[in-house]
Formats: C-alpha cells, structure tokens, sequence
C-alpha cells in the first residue's frame, strides 16, 4: 500500500513555485533479469528487454515538455532516458542519484548466507535503524544525505517546470521518503518495476505523490 502526501495551497502557489517531477527507475539488467544484487559500485547497461521498455516509456511520454532530464551517473539511467536527450532535452547527472552501495554484497549470486544477511539488515531498516549498512555499503541515512544535496540542486532550477529524473529502485524509495517526509523505516511501501513511473507536484509548500509505480506504458 502506498501512502499518498498532499497539501493546499493558495493560487498564487501554484502559478509562481510548481514543478512536475516524472521519477523514474532504469530499464531492466541483465543484473534485475539474474536476481543478482547491482548497487552503485556496478555499472551495468540495460538488456534488450530494458532497452524495450525505455523505447516504451519514451513512446508515452515523448510529448511531455520536460525542461530537463537528471540521472545518476550510472549508465543505465542515462540509456533509460536516452530517447529524451536525443531529442535535444537538457540532461544533467548527479552522482547524489546514485543506487545504494550494496558493499560485499554486490555483483554476485546469492548464497543462503547472503540473502539472510540482506534480510536481516532490511528487516533492521524497517524497525527503524536505517544507519545500519553492509560490509563495504552504504546506510539508507548516508544516501538520503547525498540526495539531499542533489534535491537542492534541482529545486533551485526554478524556470524547469517539468522533469524526468531517472533513479534506481532502493534509491527511489529513500527519494521518495525524502519528498515526502516519510520516516525511513516506512520506505518498503514504494514499490518499483523497471521503467515504473512517480509522478510528483511541488506545490510551492510540499511535494504531493500523483501517480505511484505506474507501468500503463509496457504493453508488450
């Protein structure tokens, strides 16, 4: 179940301060396709099922007037998006956007040790202890802090009324629990397919969730 944030706001609000925010998550790996666990330290390119998907999503909303694209600065974002830039779109990559650092854990099969190890320090995030990481990794905290610095990059760009911004799944719920002043510990109830669409209003006082996890545009 996804919890739903909104606000009023006086008219003078919504003509002066909005910004539409379309956040996405990157086409399918061959990484999401095996299971195997891709944080930031892996840099992988979409398979030819995401590269459909991002064909998919481009198709749909191709006619959006967005102002600009921000990704990560992982490859599999930026070939998500690619329709966009090619169309001449501003684009902008924030390392800030960055997937969660899985540490040890990341580019490889799981064993049974592993995945009790994942479970155990999810299941600690969802009780509340979100500055627990993984050998090696990063803290959920540790993200929200660089996506912080990235969300004030984008929000003082006030002449960009509409954006796409591409993300990763992890990373997607620590965002939106960011937008949304969600507690980190509730951050499981967003949910995320590949190219799954967030579609976001800054009203000029909060940020009010529209469209969650949509996937209308996957039709194969």
């Amino acid at each position: 179940m996804v919890l739903y944030y909104f606000c009023a706001v006086t008219k003078i609000d919504t003509i002066l301060k909005t910004k539409k925010i379309y956040l996405i998550r990157h086409g399918q790996t061959d990484f999401n396709r095996m299971g195997i666990v891709q944080g930031r330290g892996v840099d992988s390119s979409l398979n030819e099922e995401g590269l459909q998907q991002a064909a998919s999503f481009y198709d749909h909303y191709r006619s959006v007037p967005f102002d600009k694209v921000y990704t990560s600065s992982l490859r599999r974002t930026k070939e998500t998006v690619s329709g966009f830039i090619e169309d001449g779109i501003d684009h902008w990559a924030l390392p800030g956007l960055d997937e969660i650092h899985w540490g040890s854990k990341e580019g490889k099969p799981f064993d049974e040790k592993d995945h009790q190890e994942y479970q155990e320090i999810t299941t600690q995030w969802s009780l509340g202890n979100t500055h627990l990481n993984i050998a090696g990794g990063e803290s959920p905290d540790q993200v929200q802090i660089r996506q912080q610095e990235s969300l004030d990059h984008i929000m003082t760009n006030a002449h960009e009324k509409t954006i796409l911004i591409c993300m990763h799944g992890r990373a997607i719920r620590i965002f939106l629990c960011l937008l949304l002043k969600y507690p980190l510990k509730h951050m499981n109830l967003f949910p995320h397919h590949n190219t799954g669409l967030y579609q976001i209003t800054y009203t000029g006082q909060q940020f009010r969730l529209d469209k969650a996890n949509c996937i209308s545009h996957l039709s194969f």
